[in-house]
């Protein structure tokens, strides 16, 4: 089975949902691949101050939520599927890409990649296995489950501090653990969790290990200057280090960086015509809400202009 449309968009966060909300009003037909929730990571935080028009702020999901009715309402269809590889029009049919999906194949003239990022794992002894009992990488999603319980954070950076500030609302107490002796977090966010008293923060800390039988029980560290091991008791663990672009089913199909994020200009457009990319799986992606909306709405323009010139 096959559906065919003029811009297929692989993803549906704030860059997938603002290139099909472009391309739909732009009188293509277009059709959204998401595999899970339309919203991306944005859906996880519980307040988003920082996107304009909504002056008293909104959560994360409610963004989605919005993105994804505006773009429906504008004519773009929604698929609920997993992309597992992309053909190009050299190699596909009729001319055409084609989206390899777990559902049916998707002809399009057009494809915007905006498949975002996934949460970056430690790859210490005991994190996978713990994982979803005790070790979380969604503060929004696991919060609830830690009232007056102790937990950690793993890393320095905004989102570090955004989940630390978010468990404050449940834990008894939150430590930041991090490999640094000073945060690499916006300056308002450290001034907040510093104003906070149930934020603690261990400094030039690395976790070696997650321990705890059936759930987490505590972590062991290493010193990143004196070498010294520790072991510091905790009932859950939150990861915050970072991302790793979703870019996984295109290896050896689009130009990618040594990060795997994917190479383009400032029209959006990879190194295959009629190929495009937005948001934070792009090179040097802002991995701001804003800015990926920008990035869609760039690259479905650029689509159209690529579609009428065939």
């Amino acid at each position: 089975m096959s559906k065919t449309c003029q811009v297929a968009v692989i993803g549906a966060g704030p860059a997938g949902l603002a290139a099909g909300l472009y391309a739909a009003r732009s009188g293509l037909s277009t059709i959204i691949i998401e595999m899970a929730f339309p919203g991306g990571q944005i859906a996880n935080a519980p307040r988003v101050d920082n996107y304009p028009g909504f002056v008293e702020g909104i959560s994360g999901i409610e963004l989605g939520q919005y993105m994804h009715s505006q773009a429906e309402q504008a004519g773009a269809e929604t698929l609920t599927a997993e992309v597992s590889s992309l053909v190009p029009a050299t190699q596909g049919s009729g001319g055409h890409h084609v989206v390899r999906t777990s559902e049916e194949d998707v002809i399009a003239e057009a494809v915007i990649v905006a498949t975002g990022a996934r949460y970056r794992m430690l790859g210490v002894p005991g994190e996978a296995e713990l994982t979803g009992r005790g070790v979380s990488y969604c503060a929004t999603c696991d919060g609830p489950f830690y009232r007056e319980k102790k937990v950690a954070v793993i890393g320095g950076g905004d989102t570090a501090i955004t989940d630390a500030l978010e468990l404050t609302t449940f834990a008894s107490q939150v430590t930041v653990i991090h490999r640094r002796d000073e945060l690499r977090a916006s300056r308002a966010l450290q001034e907040k969790a510093g104003d906070n008293p149930k934020v603690a923060f261990l400094w030039n800390a690395v976790v070696e290990e997650v321990l705890g039988q059936p759930g987490v029980s505590s972590v062991r560290l290493k010193d990143t200057k004196s070498g010294r091991i520790s072991e510091f008791p905790v009932d859950g663990v939150f990861v915050a280090v970072g991302s790793v672009p979703s870019t996984g089913f295109l290896n050896g199909v689009i130009a990618l960086d040594e990060g795997g994020c994917i190479i383009i200009n400032e029209q959006m457009e990879t190194d295959i015509a009629g190929v495009f990319a937005a948001g934070d799986v792009r090179h040097n992606s802002a991995r701001q809400v804003i800015t990926a909306a920008g990035d869609g709405a760039t690259a479905a323009l650029s689509a159209r202009r690529y579609i009428s010139s065939l």
